[in-house]
């Protein structure tokens, strides 16, 4: 049986054309479905898989003859491309610059990023690595200041339908099932959230987006792994910091979208096809501030055992 996702249910099929294959076993190595054997000096089907084919493809990227061809699960071998060079891939001190550049930016110059940086950031993101493949991410994507702010308007109106939720009696009411620092949370950041959010979109001022030309949100579906939506979002901040975007990560919008009829409605409004277990919302523009210095950032625990 085949691992389902919302774009198939099936297995990929694994098609070896045995006249092509030296039996090196670079495939066998790959495959971790263990669904490959060599027998003879040639690749043959085993019948030790686990899942099935995941649709991969590593096996057809090792091979040095294009002995394995992968159909199914939305990929095939015109999928492949060529490895791009060693020297087009910027080295770690480069990287390390990009990251240490970026900061999350919330004030935007009143100009639209084009469409070729949208879509090279859309390229970038869906070369994030996920759960399994294929890649279960959905991708709104609001592509100009005001779609940005009439999301937001609809998104503040849709919390003041459900204002109940951060009121003293409903959160005295919870507090003995979710415990003490899922109160603690929803007191000193939830309803925060919920005032600034309502109160200051009734005064004119966008504080959900910030009137961002650009916003992406990456969701998942119930079959997504949840780490997968995150992933990619965080390749599409980094693509467009490297396109001299400012960029900002905000993830107070998913977990209040996922529950409830109203919820539902606003999502279908939008044509966000599934509740996600996570989510975030990235916003992109032109950079009003610029900053002079970086900080330094830590973890809360570093192991290191040896």
């Amino acid at each position: 049986m085949a691992i389902p996702t919302s774009r198939t249910n099936d297995a990929a099929k694994i098609l070896i054309q045995a006249d092509k294959c030296n039996g090196c076993g670079k495939c066998v190595e790959v495959c971790k479905d263990f669904s490959l054997v060599v027998i003879d000096k040639k690749v043959q089907l085993s019948d030790t898989s686990i899942f099935g084919c995941i649709g991969c493809g590593h096996c057809m990227m090792v091979c040095p003859n294009e002995a394995i061809k992968i159909d199914g699960r939305t990929i095939s071998l015109n999928d492949l491309e060529d490895m791009p060079v060693e020297s087009a891939i910027s080295n770690y001190d480069s990287f390390l610059a990009l990251l240490k550049r970026r900061r999350s930016v919330r004030e935007f110059k009143d100009k639209p990023v084009e469409f070729e940086k949208i879509q090279q950031i859309i390229d970038a993101a869906q070369t994030a690595p996920m759960g399994l493949p294929p890649s279960d991410v959905h991708l709104l994507v609001l592509e100009n200041k005001k779609m940005v702010r009439d999301f937001s308007a609809d998104f503040s109106k849709y919390l003041s339908s459900i204002r109940w939720f951060v009121s003293n009696w409903f959160l005295g009411l919870m507090r003995p099932f979710w415990g003490k620092s899922n109160d603690k949370m929803f007191r000193s950041f939830v309803r925060p959230l919920f005032d600034v959010y309502i109160d200051e979109m009734q005064k004119g001022n966008n504080l959900v987006t910030y009137d961002a030309p650009l916003a992406m949100y990456f969701y998942g579906s119930p079959y997504a792994d949840p780490a997968d939506p995150l992933i990619a979002a965080t390749y599409a901040m980094l693509a467009g910091e490297s396109l001299g975007l400012g960029t900002c990560m905000l993830g107070g919008v998913h977990p209040l979208i996922q529950y409830g009829k109203s919820a539902k409605k606003f999502r279908e409004k939008y044509g966000i096809k599934y509740p996600s277990r996570e989510g975030l919302i990235v916003i992109f523009g032109y950079s009003k501030v610029h900053y002079r210095k970086t900080i330094k950032r830590t973890f809360a625990n570093v192991n290191r055992l040896k």
